[in-house]
């Protein structure tokens, strides 16, 4: 089973992108996924979780996820209030949103990071709310770049079913670009 964690913003999308994330394992054939949020003052702004499962069968956990496999940053903001590594495995992987390479975080000695600036491929494709970027479409196509078990195909069919017409388009897109741009370091 593979467990991902996204921490983000109220308002910034990271519970939407668990659902997507999710459908898009779906569509790759798993059978068992599973998303969540957890939610603390409930307002724009304030720092939330998400958590997304993917196995092959069945998912009878109902608890938060404690010891992710894979940790999406979306706010860079959040690396100064939040312990992003908490519960990290050796071989977890950090997905970060940043104008930075991996490198410039100390954690990256220790384990595997993904670097993508998705908020200005966001404001490129016109992922915008009140002028503010969305990253979460973005940001979920670094996932396949970290993981075999969802596909960027699957990520752009089921960013097309959350949101027709253009919107979609432009997400899809959107996502596609992260998931070209998305350094890892190995």
């Amino acid at each position: 089973m593979l467990e991902i964690l996204f921490h983000g913003r109220g308002g910034q999308g990271a519970v939407t992108a668990a659902n997507v994330l999710v459908a898009a394992a779906l569509k790759d054939g798993h059978k068992g996924v599973q998303a969540f949020p957890l939610f603390g003052s409930e307002r724009r702004g304030a720092p939330v979780k998400a958590f997304a499962r993917i196995a092959e069968s069945d998912v009878d956990l109902r608890s938060q996820i404690y010891s992710p496999d894979i940790v999406v940053v979306v706010d860079p903001g959040l690396l100064k209030l939040v312990d992003v590594t908490d519960g990290l495995k050796i071989d977890s992987v950090l997905v970060l949103n940043t104008t930075g390479k991996a490198a410039d975080f100390e954690f990256s000695k220790r384990f595997r990071v993904a670097t993508v600036d998705a908020a200005a491929i966001a404001i490129k494709h016109k992922l915008l709310v009140g002028g503010i970027p969305i990253i979460n479409t973005p940001v979920l196509g670094a996932i396949p770049r970290v993981t075999d078990l969802v596909s960027i195909e699957s990520i752009e069919s089921a960013i097309k079913d959350q949101w027709q017409g253009e919107a979609g388009e432009r997400n899809a897109r959107a996502a596609r670009e992260a998931y070209e741009q998305t350094e890892v370091n190995d």
